[in-house]
């Protein structure tokens, strides 16, 4: 997540100190804590539980962003320090997991494709941190490395609750883990969802849609793990599909609506 530079606190005789500020850094604190969590389940040979695990960092991810500005908490060093959560929730763990559970057994095959998704995770994310600013806030500029970690992990936590083992699937691994990571590291966009206003009126239709997907969220919670895999396999096909469109269509995306100035 992006952060505003921090208001400064005022130390006395013309100093002042960029605020840490709690709240923000001890949500991130805990999605590193997930990730961490998921690479030691992964070793303990835990795979559900260490799935399960990164996509619980992404739920923390999601939050501390918005807790900082929804609070005015925002800072350099929480932009770094989310940063880096993000790496080990999102890059190391999904990849030493996919590794453990499956692509062991592959040898320099399967530890290449798992460096490969850690590297590309990296890359992804410093090209997002470069580019704050430069880009249509509409899309993503390549899969968003929770997005990618979620692909491999759902991958992992659903065929575990089938049953099947990682030496059964290894190739198929292998194929999820490179397309996860070179899709991280190209320029396919993806709708990011920034662009939706909440406080905006909406028409009645989009809240009964709304309704039927917490529905089927409690409809299917017993296959929670087969549900996940689902939309992040969907969510992973759009920027394709997405680019397709636009190819055929043969007309670029167009530019973002002008922002409305402050009321006064």
């Amino acid at each position: 997540m992006a952060y505003d530079r921090p208001r400064k606190k005022w130390l006395g005789k013309g100093r002042f100190r960029p605020g840490i500020f709690w709240l923000p850094n001890a949500i991130t604190t805990a999605a590193l804590f997930a990730g961490f969590y998921a690479i030691v389940q992964a070793m303990n040979g835990r795979f559900g539980a260490a799935a399960a695990a990164i996509f619980v960092a992404m739920v923390f991810d999601g939050l501390d962003g918005r807790v900082a500005r929804l609070t005015h908490t925002q800072s350099d060093f929480g932009a770094e320090f989310d940063s880096l959560s993000d790496m080990v929730a999102f890059g190391a763990a999904p990849a030493l997991v996919i590794y453990e559970w499956s692509l062991r057994g592959l040898g320099k095959v399967g530890w290449a494709a798992a460096f490969a998704y850690c590297a590309c995770a990296a890359l992804r994310l410093a090209r997002f941190n470069t580019n704050i600013g430069t880009v249509d806030k509409r899309f993503f500029q390549g899969l968003p490395s929770p997005a990618a970690a979620a692909l491999v992990a759902g991958f992992v936590w659903c065929m575990e609750a089938f049953a099947y083992s990682g030496g059964e699937l290894r190739f198929i691994a292998v194929a999820i883990t490179v397309f996860a990571a070179l899709t991280m590291v190209s320029n396919v966009r993806y709708y990011s969802g920034k662009d939706i206003n909440i406080r905006r009126s909406v028409p009645f239709p989009v809240i009964v849609l709304i309704a039927l997907g917490v529905a089927l969220v409690f409809f299917f919670s017993d296959n929670l793990p087969e549900l996940l895999f689902t939309v992040v396999s969907i969510y992973g096909a759009s920027g394709y599909v997405y680019w397709a469109y636009t190819k055929l269509r043969g007309k670029p995306t167009p530019p973002p609506p002008p922002i409305a100035p402050p009321a006064t």
